[in-house]
């Protein structure tokens, strides 16, 4: 059998994979993507896409049920939750038909298959045909991670789920616990709370979306017990049981920390953390070394492997689709023999797409002083901001932390209604290493929420005009 030759072969076909593939295209090398399931990886078929269609009908449905607020009268709204779902599917399966097209574009070579590193630059492919063999100048593993799981809680896609099962519901449930307040349990908890679920939050830390600077996940918490959550923080699961009664599934949960006390719930969502997906790779016989279940390499995605490079998730924090692409084309690119500037982790926008939104960028007040920083916060809340205040969302607030030396803007951090969608702009100051002193002559328009950005610019040094 001849075996098939490429410059570069991508395992994975995920954001990192798919964009690995098509940058290493445009460059004139000969790519191959092997992807054992469906291309655009977690992220846009059971991750960031369909999980933004479900929490834009919950958006809908809480505004409808506020009509009333803004003169609008209309009857009381009815749940579809299977045409929730059903739209949420079409979305992703939209988008995957693009990365495909995308595919054809570039010309290149899409394996379905699972891929295993072979020794000597090559690859035997498992496909639905047998087993064949590939070869490469260059590997880039993207297989990306997989839920953490939880003792006694198998996801089974009844009374036990994961963020896959969550995407597929057939039924809200009575009661949902979430074990983990990081991003996806906090989304998901939004959006089954808007449904009507009575919804609990169980968290190891001591606050919801522990990552993010403690002054927002002080407000995010306060805006969720708001809302009838109920969240048991600096708290941990030690043990569970199930029964059933009347025909539905009854969970047990006991907890111990801040919190000693047992919780019944009809669904478990498990939303822990997550592991690389490093199984049946063949890393085994290679240089490759794993940190925790995540790939180490260098700032340009090499492992210890020659010709051997790992991206995205599979590669470590921060375990956000953007990175993921970001860090394909350096990878690429430094193939390539081109040389692109590495990877700054701090200069990567995160988001939570839960009500109210997060997003935040660069350092946390804590993090800026840990790190020797003498700083200078400026905050200024919506709840002034003319804009916020037409659209009734005056929940939340923008906090900048800068350099008081220097005037560099360290970290920007962010909650209320669509900041997922303003972040950027605080985003490409870091990135151009703005100062105070840009970001206090850039004009915003008005009336926009985005002027409460600048607004805490200007607190941060005194100057603020509308507080």
């Amino acid at each position: 059998m001849t075996m098939e030759n490429y410059d570069l072969v991508v395992v994975g076909g995920g954001p990192g994979g798919y964009v690995a593939a098509i940058r290493a295209a445009q460059l004139g090398l000969k790519t191959a993507l092997v992807e054992k399931a469906q291309l655009g990886g977690i992220c846009l078929n059971w991750g960031c896409i369909p999980t933004k269609a479900l929490l834009r009908s919950a958006d809908i449905l809480r505004l409808v049920k506020d009509a009333g607020r803004f003169g609008v009268q209309v009857a009381a709204p009815q749940i579809d939750l299977a045409a929730m779902v059903k739209r949420s599917r079409d979305v992703a399966g939209q988008l995957q038909s693009g990365v495909t097209y995308l595919m054809k574009k570039n010309k290149i070579a899409v394996i379905a298959g699972h891929a295993r590193l072979a020794g000597g630059g090559k690859l035997d492919v498992t496909t639905a045909n047998g087993v064949s063999t590939i070869s490469a100048k260059h590997i880039i593993l993207a297989t990306g991670a997989r839920a953490r799981p939880l003792p006694g809680l198998t996801p089974d896609g009844e009374s036990v789920w994961s963020y896959r099962e969550a995407l597929m519901p057939t039924r809200v449930p009575t009661h949902l616990v979430v074990v983990g307040a990081g991003a996806i349990g906090i989304e998901f908890a939004s959006f089954y709370h808007a449904l009507g679920a009575k919804v609990s939050v169980v968290e190891m830390a001591e606050r919801v979306l522990p990552v993010e600077d403690e002054d927002i996940s002080r407000h995010m918490g306060d805006a969720l017990r708001k809302q009838g959550m109920q969240l048991y923080l600096g708290s941990r699961l030690t043990s569970s049981s199930k029964r059933r009664n009347g025909g539905v599934d009854e969970w047990t949960l006991q907890l111990d920390g801040r919190h000693k006390e047992s919780l019944t719930a009809d669904v478990v969502l498990t939303a822990a953390g997550i592991v690389g997906n490093i199984e049946e790779l063949g890393l085994e016989a290679t240089a490759v070394k794993i940190d925790r279940s995540h790939v180490v390499t260098d700032a340009y995605g090499a492992t210890g492997e020659p010709g051997v490079y790992a991206i995205g998730d599979l590669a470590g924090a921060p375990w956000l689709a953007h990175k993921a692409s970001h860090e394909a084309v350096i990878c690429v690119e430094k193939i390539a023999g081109m040389n692109p500037h590495a990877l700054d982790a701090t200069r990567i926008p995160a988001c939570t797409y839960s009500h109210p939104q997060v997003a935040s960028v660069g350092l946390t007040e804590a993090q800026a002083k840990a790190n020797g920083h003498k700083v200078r916060i400026g905050t200024f809340p919506l709840a002034v901001n003319g804009k916020a205040i037409a659209l009734g969302a005056t929940g939340g607030f923008a906090k900048v932390v800068f350099d008081d030396a220097s005037g560099e803007l360290l970290g920007a951090h962010m909650v209320g209604e669509e900041v997922t969608e303003m972040i950027q702009g605080y985003a490409i100051a870091r990135e151009l290493e703005s100062t105070e002193a840009e970001l206090m002559e850039t004009v915003f328009p008005h009336p926009t929420v985005s002027e409460s950005m600048h607004e805490a610019v200007l607190a941060a040094y005194g100057r603020a005009l509308h507080i």
